[in-house]
């Protein structure tokens, strides 16, 4: 039951209505109290709040005043929340982006657990990372956890598609003074098809083949011809499940990672982070796995 004493946790973005996390978070709230006897029961719900880019400072000034607990980010203001932030963590630092903000004595503290959500699935795989070549599509900002995780990781190569040389300089550029161990190569996109042979670990960041444009796929269907026999492809996306992308992948033989995964690792350690306790993983992946069957 809601009440007076409520205390908030959401999500901001623009367009913020699609997004998943309230049916996640609130399901593991529920979880957690059906767990618990009723003296200990935690008093919480998440919202999502649409928040147009020029409303970001004054929406922010708002949550302190009605004691918002904390909240997570989405496009487009993970990295304009910075400025307007107390603190920010090493790893928010070393992306250059924040997902997740909770309060602190000193303020508002910005950090990013989209790179804990990213490593989740991989790390479940006992491999050499550091003989590995990564080769990443796309360099926008959800780019930037899929490298730091790779660096974290150690591997030895990290390889960056784009369509702009511009973009791409600009992007390599700003890993250069990063407290990780990043290095990296960024290519246009005409030069895929050389390195797509070299990738043992193939990851889509960009929306292409995102519901409900599921017959889209940011790769034409020959190129995986030429993927190496085990290689791991991991697309972002979460809807559909799998996307075109991973089953072209998968009927060549490869290993598919799919995008809830990450979603629901994320979510727990943010969640985790609000609560200052373990949260039921499990019922936060299920409530997933409920509503993209309905979707699809």
């Amino acid at each position: 039951m809601i009440t007076g004493k409520t205390k908030l946790l959401g999500v901001i973005g623009y367009p913020v209505e699609h997004s998943l996390s309230p049916l996640m978070h609130n399901a593991a709230i529920q979880g957690i109290n059906n767990q618990q006897a009723q003296q200990n029961l935690i008093d919480y719900v998440y919202l999502p709040f649409p928040i147009k880019p020029e409303d970001l400072n004054t929406a922010i000034a708002g949550f302190s005043a009605i004691g918002v607990q904390g909240f997570n980010i989405t496009i487009p203001h993970k990295q304009a929340i910075i400025p307007l932030l107390s603190e920010v963590s090493g790893i928010a630092e070393a992306v250059g982006a924040v997902n997740t903000v909770y309060k602190a004595n000193k303020g508002w503290v910005g950090t990013n657990t989209d790179v804990t959500g990213f490593l989740a699935p991989l790390q479940t795989y006992n491999c050499d990372w550091n003989q590995k070549v990564a080769v990443i599509l796309g360099n926008g900002g959800a780019s930037r956890a899929v490298v730091a995780g790779c660096a974290q990781l150690g591997f030895a190569e990290i390889h960056v598609i784009g369509r702009s040389m511009e973009k791409l300089a600009g992007f390599q550029q700003s890993w250069l003074n990063s407290p990780l161990p990043v290095t990296l190569e960024v290519h246009k996109w005409d030069e895929l098809s050389s390195l797509i042979s070299q990738a043992d670990l193939l990851v889509n960041t960009t929306p292409v083949g995102m519901y409900p444009k599921i017959q889209d796929s940011p790769l034409d269907e020959n190129m995986f011809d030429k993927l190496s026999s085990g290689a791991i492809v991991y697309d972002l996306i979460y809807v559909p499940n799998p996307t075109k992308f991973l089953h072209q992948a998968q009927v060549r033989g490869a290993i598919a990672i799919d995008g809830l995964e990450m979603l629901v690792q994320q979510g727990a350690a943010a969640l985790e982070l609000w609560l200052q306790q373990s949260v039921p993983v499990d019922i936060m992946r299920d409530s997933l796995k409920k509503v993209n069957k309905k979707i699809q």
